[in-house]
Parts: C-alpha cells; sequence; structure tokens
C-alpha cells in the first residue's frame, strides 16, 4: 500500500476510533467497526436501546474543504444503505428491526453527532 494511503487508514482509525469511544460514553454499545462487504464500508455499527444505529465518521484538519459531515453526500448514503442491507442480512436482524443512519463530524477535534442524519437511500 502506498505510503499516502497508508497515512490515510492510520488517520481515519484514529477519529474512528475516537467516535466509537463518544459513542459508548453516551450510552451506544458498539457491535463492530469498519463492517465492510463487496459495496463499501461502515465505520461504526452500534446500538441505542433497541435501535441498530449505522454510523459514518468523516473527519477535517479545519473548514477549507467544507464541514466533515458535507462529504455524506447522496453517493455515500446509497453505499452505507447497501452495505446496511448486507448487514442486517448477514446477522439475520428481523424485519421489524429498528434502525438509523447518524453521521460523527469531527473538525480538528470538535465533534458533532448527527442523529437519524439521513433516511434510507434506493
Amino acid at each position: 500500500m502506498e505510503e499516502g494511503k497508508v497515512n490515510k487508514r492510520r488517520i481515519g482509525k484514529k477519529y474512528e476510533d475516537m467516535a466509537a469511544e463518544y459513542l459508548s460514553s453516551r450510552g451506544l454499545r458498539i457491535l463492530c467497526t469498519n463492517f465492510r462487504s463487496r459495496q463499501g464500508e461502515i465505520d461504526i455499527v452500534a446500538k441505542e436501546g433497541l435501535t441498530v444505529v449505522f454510523c459514518e465518521v468523516k473527519y477535517r484538519r479545519n473548514r477549507g474543504l467544507g464541514l466533515p459531515s458535507e462529504a455524506v453526500n447522496r453517493k455515500k448514503q446509497r453505499i452505507i444503505c447497501r452495505v446496511a442491507d448486507f448487514y442486517r442480512c448477514r446477522y439475520a436482524l428481523p424485519d421489524n428491526t429498528d434502525y438509523r443512519f447518524d453521521v460523527i463530524s469531527i473538525l480538528d477535534n470538535e465533534i458533532s453527532w448527527y442523529k437519524n442524519a439521513f433516511e434510507y437511500q434506493v
């Protein structure tokens, strides 16, 4: 793997770990991190009460490229939804299981949590 990709991966992991710790401290139970399928990846899968939470983590050092949450565009949302479908099938979650899609935005070291950031995308 190229050095730039290794550094991006390491930085991503650091902030995903920070986000998982943040969610845990707010009562969510982390089920897994970096859940992958052929379609893509979900950074954090957690549970809040009976609700399964699929969470995307985005980090930016500064506002130069916009807010981190703005990077979760329609295309990314569709990918996350497809991976969530795979997760729900793989773990045989009942059809009536409540779930939502959250975004953790980290700007420098400031964390913002957007619950129910987007609806299921087809």
